[in-house]
């Protein structure tokens, strides 16, 4: 019997959605990728070199915007004269410090709320989360208050303990998703043969791996890309990258090719890391999707 073709027809609406979105997605791509492009060709430039543009109008002399013989002083006065290369170990060690402290304290708080019933457990959970909608700056005044009294204003275990602060209720509401969706027979059949409750809860955790990375990269990049704890909270000995170049903008001097330079430097690990993980980012946040 031969087999009949199956032929589909679109319709003119169809048709004119796949035109709106080709276009806006080519226009987006322009919104976002452009900006980025232009940062990290200007850092190349000289001054003079990066306010050479072509007048209105004139697409015909865009070429003008490749037209120029690269620099590296930009970088070189970063690292040389701003010691930007402590403002970037700051601003890891308080990344990485926050991430590794709200993923260890999140992780056990996420697998009691997940296992352990008792009274008062949705009240405690939706408190714990409450706590991560408030906004930055409805609590920084208290917070810099406890901070300055204790002495950690302007050190940088002051900065991890201030993004701890707001990573943890949400490394507890991430990561309890993820420990909802093991089962817990895998739990059981650990303590049957002999575990203890801490051995069964360390045996799962190569079963969230996924969802614990994916939460990490997450906690890495809010505390990378923060300006208002680090300017506040870490301000003087804890400066990290975003504060550092908005201080290059100075009322009698704007520093333009330190800025792209500096822009360059702090976006550029970030991209760099989104792009290397992007699938395990993706298993990771999906992974607590769906119970069984």
């Amino acid at each position: 019997m031969a087999s009949r073709e199956v032929v589909s027809y679109e319709t003119p609406l169809s048709k004119a959605f796949k035109w709106f979105s080709a276009v806006f997605i080519v226009i987006y791509l322009i919104w976002t990728v452009l900006p980025i492009f232009v940062m990290f060709m200007s850092s190349f430039k000289d001054l003079l070199e990066a306010f050479n543009i072509p007048a209105v109008g004139d697409w015909a002399g865009v070429t003008v915007f490749f037209e120029f013989t690269p620099t590296f002083k930009h970088y070189h006065d970063l690292f040389v004269n701003l010691n930007f290369s402590r403002y970037i170990l700051n601003s890891l060690i308080a990344a990485g410090g926050s991430a590794v402290i709200s993923v260890i304290l999140g992780s056990m708080a996420a697998y009691s709320l997940s296992r352990i019933e008792f009274k008062g457990k949705n009240d405690l959970f939706f408190w714990i989360i409450s706590t991560r909608m408030a906004p930055v700056v409805a609590v920084m005044v208290p917070l810099f208050a406890i901070f300055r009294t204790m002495g950690l204003v302007g050190t940088l275990p002051g900065l991890i303990l201030a993004y701890t602060t707001f990573n943890l209720p949400f490394a507890i509401w991430i990561l309890k998703g993820f420990f909802d969706n093991v089962p817990y027979a895998i739990e059981e059949a650990q303590m049957v043969d002999g575990a203890s409750r801490w051995q069964a809860f360390l045996a799962i955790l190569p079963l969230v791996a996924p969802g614990i990375g994916a939460f990490v990269v997450l906690c890495i990049l809010f505390a990378w890309n923060d300006f208002l704890f680090a300017a506040i909270i870490g301000s003087g000995g804890a400066k990290t990258l975003p504060v550092a170049t908005r201080e290059l903008v100075q009322p009698q001097n704007i520093q333009w090719g330190s800025i792209m330079a500096a822009g360059v430097v702090t976006t550029a690990p970030m991209m760099l890391l989104g792009l290397v993980i992007r699938r395990y980012l993706v298993t990771g946040l999906t992974m607590g999707a769906v119970k069984e």
